[in-house]
């Protein structure tokens, strides 16, 4: 593992993304935003698409977790779903590749253990990331050889409807952090300080908090919201 994913270890990566129908949509922006969390101290970044990664890349040398997010007919799946968006991603070289690694099948009905089994044989020297939303796909992603395994799903899908990561004091993310064999990456509602701190207590490798840094739209209307009650 290169020394820049070593850095990771306890540390903060921030989630520098904005999607078509958000304000702040534009690479140029992304990578402002990414500048800016590397001001306020963050050790790497996860951003999603080829352009924003670019960007992102010009303006700061963290370690970046890429993704791809498009959508399928046949599929729920929508972070990096196809080989498609591994081979643009591998056009920018992103330190590490974060997939959709839920129980759900892919499009044209393929299954994670396949897919991966592609993914690695095409480009064996890249590492990935597992993004789960229960114990079993986390320990299932960590049996199949994920190099990071992470709760980015919990709560997002049917079978982990109601969860919240941060319930019974991150018991779900304890209970992979006591099995799994690879690095455990906590993502998922992480929306104050205090959670993020509590995780790399736990164990987490380290922490991505995305929302409540980087969309100020969400930000501006929990204030609204906590005012008007």
């Amino acid at each position: 593992m290169n020394q820049k994913v070593e850095n990771l270890k306890g540390k903060l990566i921030v989630s520098c993304q904005a999607l078509p129908h958000e304000p702040l949509h534009s690479s140029f922006i992304m990578g402002r935003m990414a500048l800016a969390a590397k001001e306020g101290g963050a050790k790497g970044i996860r951003a999603n698409t080829k352009e924003d990664i670019k960007e992102i890349q010009s303006q700061v040398d963290l370690p970046i977790i890429g993704i791809v997010k498009r959508d399928y007919d046949d599929s729920k799946i929508y972070i990096t779903p196809t080989m498609k968006e591994i081979d643009e991603l591998m056009e920018v070289k992103p330190e590490i590749i974060a997939m959709d690694a839920t129980i759900s099948t892919r499009p044209g009905n393929k299954t994670l253990d396949k897919f991966f089994h592609e993914v690695k044989e095409k480009y064996p020297d890249q590492l990935f990331m597992a993004d789960c939303s229960t114990v079993e796909e986390a320990l299932h992603a960590d049996e199949l050889g994920f190099d990071f395994i992470g709760t980015t799903m919990v709560g997002y899908t049917e079978q982990s409807k109601g969860d919240k990561i941060e319930a019974n004091d991150f018991e779900i993310l304890r209970k992979i952090l006591a099995s799994a064999k690879h690095k455990v990456i906590a993502e998922g509602n992480i929306n104050t300080p205090e959670k993020a701190r509590r995780v790399i207590e736990l164990g987490a490798y380290s922490v991505v908090v995305g929302s409540i840094i980087t969309r100020p739209q969400l930000i501006t209307k929990s204030f609204v919201e906590e005012m008007e009650r």
